[in-house]
């Protein structure tokens, strides 16, 4: 008599909730809270953050209103010149002769005027890019603070706490900086220097205007 052989295979059911605790106790920020040196270099790295995107947020909008003040400046010094020459060119037609030898106390007056508001602007000017200066080395030491807070949060436990944050400075060659550098001050003092060849325009158009 064959005796028959019967299989028997028994299914272990796996528990899906105990899978997923195992998987996170394994989990970086699991790694992390548990590590009081890492949970705490977390927090403080967080919270520096966090300042500083304020510190950015508020230096952005002292920028703002410096440029506002800039251009407030040129559009008064356009109108003030506006005014000049109207009043200029009602003078002349009045008397003319009178006006041809005292053509020096417009132009004068033009000059005082123009150099005050040409100071003014590029002071702000100056103001700007200093600001400008500062806000783009934050931004670098904040993406430094970033990338480090990222690995930390990726490596655990295994990330090393005596790690600092880097700038990420770039080098510059001196020679490129000094060869751009005339264009370079141009280009951030365009305003003051387009309003600096209107006043050198301005001092022989009053004589112009006066004794034609």
């Amino acid at each position: 008599m064959e005796e028959t052989k019967h299989a028997h295979f028994v299914e272990i059911p796996v528990d899906e909730e105990h899978q997923q605790k195992l998987i996170h106790q394994h989990h970086p920020l699991a790694e992390i809270s548990r590590s009081p040196g890492h949970f705490l270099l977390l927090k403080l790295w967080q919270r520096e953050e966090d300042l500083r995107s304020r510190r950015l947020a508020m230096k952005e909008s002292r920028m703002d209103s410096v440029k506002q003040e800039i251009f407030q400046l040129c559009c008064f010094f356009f109108i003030f010149h506006g005014l000049f020459f109207t009043i200029l060119f009602t003078s002349s037609s009045a008397d003319r002769q009178l006006g041809c030898r005292k053509w020096w106390i417009p132009c004068v007056l033009s000059l005082c005027c123009s150099t005050v508001i040409v100071f003014l602007v590029q002071f702000q000017l100056c103001r700007y890019w200093k600001m400008e200066g500062r806000l783009q080395k934050e931004r670098t030491e904040g993406r430094g603070l970033t990338r480090c807070i990222q690995e930390l949060r990726m490596k655990g436990e295994s990330f090393d706490l005596f790690k600092e944050p880097q700038n990420g400075k770039r080098m510059k060659s001196s020679s490129v900086e000094i060869k751009w550098r005339p264009i370079t001050w141009c280009t951030r003092y365009c305003a003051t220097v387009c309003l600096v060849c209107f006043t050198g325009l301005v001092f022989p158009a009053c004589r112009l205007i006066l004794c034609a």
